[in-house]
């Protein structure tokens, strides 16, 4: 059957894959019939991501993506990809009087130089292929509006859109794409390991337009889209999937 959105005999390499939308996106892939290649952190985590792949010769890496020898040795180990999806990620709410610089240090490891200097190195090895796709897994916040506490967490996702757009020019003469996902809230354990109490997000949730949080699955079919040969005409693009929040 024809499906534009099909990945094929492509081979995506997803971060963040032990769980939320890297998880999702890990498994939906597959499911596709791309060859997934997926990256984590927690061991136990990242096998049971692995376990539920459909496609046969995927791989499961942990790497430590902060740390840039560990970077540098699994890029020169890895197989030419099609696709790169950087979703491994952190968030912290944390007035902004109280950030101090080892914290703005830490959010910006993780959140953007893990996944540029990851991109760097794969782009460096030549390690995707010419019609490859990059996808970095920004936000709402930081780039279309923001929340009390969120200052750090947006100014990281906010330079991800950023440097994403100027390498969509660069690498565009290449066949490459580089496109950015901007989620509102979704469902994931990330929203649920910090300070904000249940209460705090429902009263949230209310103020969504369609009446609820989105789903890890919902935002990893966007991800397929900037993946897949339906979006061959769309580079430097971000991709808001929040349930209307930023329309009122």
């Amino acid at each position: 059957m024809y499906n534009p959105f099909s990945l094929e005999g492509k081979t995506i390499l997803v971060t963040g894959a032990s769980s939320g939308i890297g998880r999702a996106t890990a498994i939906e892939c597959s499911r596709l019939g791309a060859r997934v290649i997926i990256v984590g952190r927690n061991q136990q985590r990242l096998l049971d991501t692995f376990q539920q792949l459909e496609t046969e010769g995927s791989l499961q890496y942990q790497v430590e993506l902060t740390d840039q020898s560990a970077v540098q040795t699994f890029v020169e180990g890895l197989p030419s990809i099609d696709g790169l999806v950087n979703a491994a990620g952190i968030a912290s709410t944390l007035l902004f009087q109280f950030a101090k610089p080892e914290k703005i240090r830490s959010m910006f490891d993780v959140n953007f130089f893990a996944p540029v200097e990851l991109t760097r190195q794969l782009l460096k090895k030549k390690k995707i292929n010419k019609g490859g796709s990059i996808v970095f897994l920004s936000s709402i916040d930081g780039t279309l509006n923001a929340h009390v506490g969120n200052s750090t967490y947006s100014a990281a996702k906010g330079a991800l859109v950023s440097i994403a757009r100027g390498m969509a020019v660069e690498l565009a003469g290449k066949g490459i794409r580089v496109n950015c996902l901007m989620p509102g809230m979704t469902e994931t354990p990330l929203i649920h390991g910090d300070s904000i109490t249940q209460e705090q997000l429902d009263r949230d949730k209310a103020l969504y337009p369609l009446g609820r949080y989105g789903k890890p699955e919902e935002m990893a079919y966007g991800a397929i889209y900037f993946l897949s040969d339906a979006s061959s005409f769309t580079t430097g693009a971000g991709l808001v999937i929040d349930g209307g929040f930023t329309l009122i």
